[in-house]
C-alpha cells in the first residue's frame, strides 16, 4: 500500500525551520547556504533547529559547493559529520557520492550510509547530475541508501516529469522517489499526477528584505550578491503546497 503524501521543505535557516513546521511540512532538509545548493550546517545550527521543532529532521552532509566528486579529506569530514548529525538529533542525513566518470561511487556511498544507519538516508540531486538515471538508481539501491531526490535530470523536476515517473515505475517498492527542485503550489498536483511520486521537496521561499537602516553596497562573497536580502521559507506557500497534497489523498482514498 502506498504511504500517504509528505512534503519536506530544504531550509537554511531558523526562520525557515519554523516556518516549515508551521505551514504543516512533515520533514525538513537541513543544510546551510542554499545559495550552493546546500551545505553542511554547523553543530550549532542542528541542535537549535532540533530544539526548535518537531517534525523529522534531514542534515545535508555535503562539505562543499561545486561538484559530487569528493577528495580522501572530503570523505572523511563527511564521516564527522554524520557523527555530529546523529549525535545533534538528526533523524536522517541528506548525501551524494560522485566518481569522476559521473557514477554512483556506490562502495563510498553505502560507507556513508552504513554509518548513518540507523538513520536513513537520502541520495540527494548529485544523482541528477550521473551519467546514466536509470543505471544510477540500481547503483544507488545498492548502497541501502532509502531515498532519491531528483528532478529526473533536468533543472526543475516540471521538466523531468517523465523521467520521474519512469524512475518511479522502475524502482517499484524497492527504493522512495522524491520529486524536487522548481516545485510549487501551483505545479504541484500536475507533477504528482504525471510522476505518481508520493513524496515532494520544495523550498517555498520568498524574499525578505534586511531590517537594518544603515546599508552599504558591498559584497560578502564572491559574486555580487545583495547582501540585505535573504530568502526565507514562506509559511503560507508551506501551508498551500501541504493543502494541496491533503486534498490529493483525500481524493484518493
Amino acid at each position: 500500500m502506498k504511504s500517504p503524501f509528505s512534503l519536506e521543505i530544504c531550509c537554511d535557516s531558523i526562520d525557515s525551520v519554523l516556518a516549515a513546521q508551521r505551514g504543516g511540512a512533515q520533514r525538513i532538509e537541513l543544510c546551510s547556504s542554499l545559495l550552493e545548493g546546500g551545505l553542511t550546517p554547523s553543530a550549532g545550527f542542528i541542535r537549535t533547529a532540533r530544539a526548535s521543532t518537531s517534525i523529522a529532521l534531514f542534515v545535508m552532509i555535503r562539505p562543499r559547493g561545486g561538484d559530487f566528486c569528493n577528495s580522501d579529506a572530503e570523505f572523511a569530514a563527511m564521516k564527522e559529520d554524520i557523527s555530529v548529525a546523529k549525535s545533534s538529533g538528526a533523524d536522517g542525513v541528506v548525501l551524494g557520492f560522485l566518481s569522476i566518470d559521473g557514477n554512483v561511487d556506490v562502495a563510498r556511498t553505502a560507507a556513508l550510509v552504513q554509518l548513518a544507519a540507523p538513520l536513513p538516508v537520502t541520495f540527494h540531486r548529485a544523482f541528477d547530475l550521473t551519467a546514466d538515471l536509470d543505471r544510477s538508481l540500481e547503483d544507488v539501491i545498492k548502497t541501502g541508501a532509502q531515498r532519491i531526490l531528483t528532478s529526473g535530470g533536468t533543472p526543475v523536476a516540471p521538466e523531468g516529469v517523465r523521467q520521474i515517473k519512469r524512475l518511479v515505475e522502475t524502482a517499484g517498492e524497492r527504493i522512495r522517489i522524491m520529486a524536487g527542485s522548481g516545485i510549487h503550489s501551483k505545479n504541484v498536483a500536475e507533477v504528482i499526477a504525471t510522476t505518481r511520486v508520493h513524496e515532494i521537496h520544495a523550498s517555498a521561499k520568498a524574499p525578505v528584505p534586511s531590517p537594518m537602516r544603515f546599508q552599504r553596497n558591498v559584497s560578502m562573497g564572491s559574486t555580487a550578491n545583495d547582501e540585505y536580502t535573504r530568502f526565507v521559507a514562506n509559511e503560507a506557500e508551506v501551508r498551500a503546497l501541504a493543502g494541496v497534497l491533503r486534498d490529493l489523498e483525500g481524493a484518493a482514498r
